[in-house]
């Protein structure tokens, strides 16, 4: 799946992809998105270990990213997010979040995220769903 026309549009403005330090790769299968974010200051608890709110903001958003890619010129909004936390990362590793396209109809998307450590061990597994609408057009 190609990002690169997504990522241009969540660099031409501050988000909270941008803020918590999300990157966004291309993968060579049309149903599969991923994205990577180091462990720092921006996304971990108190304690020195990544929040389990920024594992799931980096599940929709990779989410988000891959229904976008799927759907040119429309918007793509999470409207459910649940996921659960199998194993703590400490600052200064990198969490891989792996998105998998399960259904993809015309107003609903739903994926399968695998967050993984820089060892491969898997974090998270969180599952989204995406509304798909068209956006309104302005009078």
């Amino acid at each position: 799946m190609n990002v690169d026309r997504i990522k241009e549009i969540i660099a031409a403005k501050p988000n909270l992809s941008t803020a918590l330090g999300m990157e966004f790769l291309s993968t060579p299968e049309d149903d599969v998105c991923m994205a990577r974010m180091k462990v720092d200051e921006r996304n971990r608890q108190p304690f020195g270990f990544l929040s389990g709110g920024a594992s799931l903001a980096l599940a929709e958003n990779v989410a988000g990213v891959g229904s976008c890619s799927l759907c040119p010129g429309q918007m793509c909004v999470g409207i459910e997010v649940s996921g659960s936390h199998v194993q703590a990362v400490s600052e200064g590793d990198t969490v891989t979040a792996t998105a998998r396209l399960q259904h993809k109809g015309s107003t609903l998307h739903v994926w399968n995220v695998e967050i993984c450590n820089s060892l491969g061990e898997l974090i998270s597994t969180v599952r989204v769903t995406n509304y798909v609408v068209n956006p309104k057009k302005s009078s």
